[in-house]
């Protein structure tokens, strides 16, 4: 029953994260799959505590609304601790949102922090809970830092950590971009419907 309402919710998640017309959606899914081998990309922390495991419920470029999508959403409670799958510069922050639902209304209610990083991309973490952003913008944050609550604020129709990548282009655009994590199976491509453990080890975790 769980999960039929889970699936059933998936069908409008789509619109609660931002669309990307990316044309590196074909190299991805080869890299993805194994196709291509050879990968030199930076490979992200998860961006939850050591040793915790959560589901993946929509995928980069995942079939189901992803199309389009360079993202992944991590199934999360509201409340659960979301720490900085790279270190890097804040450059943005929001948290004084209070409501999310699927109306248009909720849009400019949703809480986030993006972090940018020393090789020019940055990285998004969104739908935080209200007052759930524990870093300020100019704050400089190290890899598996706590910074933030999840939550579900924003147009969302329901709990979930949404996380992407963007870097700029030749013509100074924004790009979404499909990112490696270090997890218990190896350095991967996460896939849409399964569990991820974390297995960064941080003394400084509470």
């Amino acid at each position: 029953m769980k999960w039929l309402a889970l699936i059933l919710s998936l069908s409008v998640i789509a619109i609660s994260c931002s669309v990307s017309t990316s044309p590196q959606r074909a190299t991805f899914r080869q890299l993805q799959s194994g196709k291509l081998k050879e990968d030199t990309s930076y490979v992200y922390a998860l961006p939850f505590a050591s040793g915790k495991t959560y589901r993946v419920i929509q995928g980069y470029y995942s079939r189901l609304t992803h199309k389009e999508r360079a993202a992944i959403d991590f199934n999360m409670q509201v409340g659960t601790r979301v720490y900085a799958a790279r270190g890097g510069v804040v450059t943005r922050v929001k948290k004084d949102g209070s409501r999310g639902g699927l109306k248009s209304k909720y849009r400019s209610e949703g809480n986030l922090i993006i972090i940018d990083h020393e090789d020019g991309t940055r990285a998004g973490y969104w739908h935080l809970q209200y007052n759930g952003a524990f870093v300020n913008v100019g704050d400089t944050v190290k890899q598996g830092q706590l910074i933030g609550l999840s939550g579900n604020t924003g147009y969302t129709a329901m709990p979930h950590l949404h996380f992407l990548v963007w870097q700029r282009t030749a013509e100074g655009r924004w790009q979404q971009i499909g990112t490696r994590f270090k997890t218990a199976q190896g350095d991967v491509y996460l896939r849409p419907y399964k569990r991820y453990k974390n297995p960064f080890i941080n003394p400084n975790q509470p």
